[in-house]
């Protein structure tokens, strides 16, 4: 009988099972990508990674919920470099330019998954409007401590510039939301 699995590794193999699964769905997406895939990407026997996660939808889960704690952090960490609010409500589309010219940008990993699995997955579609809550409550608290009452147009120029950036992979998108976010704010 195999020795039982501590939970220090059983931390490290659900991490390393998370960042196969976030690697490849989000350069390949969800439904083009197998469980046997992810077990070999992952180096862990499919019995371990469904004790991990019962179902490839709870894998999904889970691998949102994470990138949209480092995502958010990441931006927070960015704007908060700015002592000025109205910088700070700007730094939001640099950082967002930044993020569109690394290799690899595939767009919104929460679009691309309600994209693929919508309303046929409750607990996805549940996760990625957490998400798209959270993104638009981080927003809003910039604007509003910028003075501004301009909360919705903001929001979705960040949006529109994400989704316009993954699909056209230009991340030019982000300077032009930018500028508009600007005359927003006056």
């Amino acid at each position: 009988m195999p020795a039982p699995i501590s939970a220090d590794q059983r931390r490290r193999d659900r991490e390393v099972l998370l960042d196969a699964a976030e690697s490849l769905f989000y350069e390949r997406g969800v439904r083009a990508v197998g469980m046997d895939e992810i077990r070999s990407s992952a180096g862990l026997p499919l019995k371990r990674i469904y004790s991990l996660f019962a179902t490839k939808e709870d894998l999904v889960v889970a691998m949102l919920r994470r990138r949209d704690r480092r995502w958010r952090q990441s931006m927070a960490e960015h704007v908060e470099r700015f002592d000025d609010p109205r910088a700070r409500v700007l730094a939001v589309f640099d950082w967002l330019g930044l993020w569109f010219e690394q290799p690899g940008f595939r767009g919104c990993a929460w679009v691309n998954a309600h994209g693929e699995l919508g309303p046929s997955s409750p607990a996805v579609l549940d996760e990625v409007r957490s998400h798209k809550r959270a993104f638009h409550d981080q927003i809003a608290a910039l604007v509003e401590a910028a003075g501004s009452t301009a909360v919705e147009p903001v929001y979705l120029l960040a949006e529109g510039a994400i989704v316009t950036a993954g699909v056209t992979g230009d991340a030019a998108s982000a300077r032009e939301a930018r500028a508009a976010a600007g005359a927003l704010l006056g």
